[in-house]
């Protein structure tokens, strides 16, 4: 099994004022040229955004942006007639730029701060038609069982949003001191965990909040809360 560690603290950081990011891989001013990718993984942001503010209009091409609002609600707008939609904690967005969109996204309350996760995967088909959709995924469904949120447009999981690549995104809240086996789905396959929140064992290391690890080389592994723990798992192919 070949691991790769990234502490919270080892994150990008940008105080932009109105937004607070943290970034497990190399984005905007932040570069670190060992944390470019993993995989097709491109971009796992961790944004926390002032009431009221947010991300102007602007252009993406050729990668898969899905976002998970972990707290807040976020409102959205693109190029494809979507006015405004709200997406709220608890949901999970997808929006395939393919041969090209512009969007803009700001926080939706007048009081709150909002926070997300913004993940960007690398598609396996360039300059297809833009997509977006969204779905409410409910949490008592991941009560120590894998939820699967995101996967393939082409050979998908039933009842998931797809994206343009082979790729499984997941989450599972696990009670403390709960066993629990992440299978993946093919050799060639790595995959990202994000602690969330919580406190993991894996092996003989143990990860806290916003610690993460990926994985690859191997077809399954173990590891075992030591609290009540919320986990993200992005599975993606790691040859691109």
């Amino acid at each position: 099994m070949k691991t790769i560690l990234h502490r919270a603290d080892t994150r990008g950081f940008a105080n932009h004022g109105w937004l607070q990011a943290n970034h497990s891989f190399s984005f905007a001013n932040w570069y670190d040229k060992d944390r470019m990718n993993f995989g097709a993984l491109r971009v796992l942001n961790d944004d926390v955004i002032a009431p009221k503010m947010g991300f102007g209009t602007h252009p993406h091409k050729n990668m898969e942006i899905i976002t998970i609002p972990l707290s807040g609600e976020l409102k959205h707008r693109d190029s494809m007639g979507n006015q405004w939609e709200s997406v709220q904690a608890g949901e999970v967005q997808v929006m395939s730029a393919g041969h090209g969109v512009e969007h803009s996204e700001i926080n939706g309350s007048q009081e709150s701060h909002l926070n997300l996760f913004q993940i960007w995967i690398i598609p396996n088909a360039e300059n297809v038609e833009p997509r977006y959709d969204q779905k409410t995924f409910e949490a008592s469904k991941r009560r120590n069982f894998l939820q699967p949120l995101v996967s393939s447009i082409t050979n998908g999981i039933e009842s998931t949003l797809k994206i343009h690549q082979d790729a499984i995104i997941s989450r599972v809240d696990l009670d403390a001191n709960t066993p629990f086996q992440y299978t993946l789905k093919h050799k060639d396959y790595g995959v990202y965990v994000m602690v969330i929140q919580g406190e993991l064992k894996i092996e003989t290391l143990t990860l806290h909040t916003r610690d993460a690890i990926g994985i690859s080389n191997v077809k399954h592994f173990y590891m075992s809360s030591l609290s009540e723990t919320s986990l993200l798992f992005i599975e993606v192919p790691m040859e691109i």
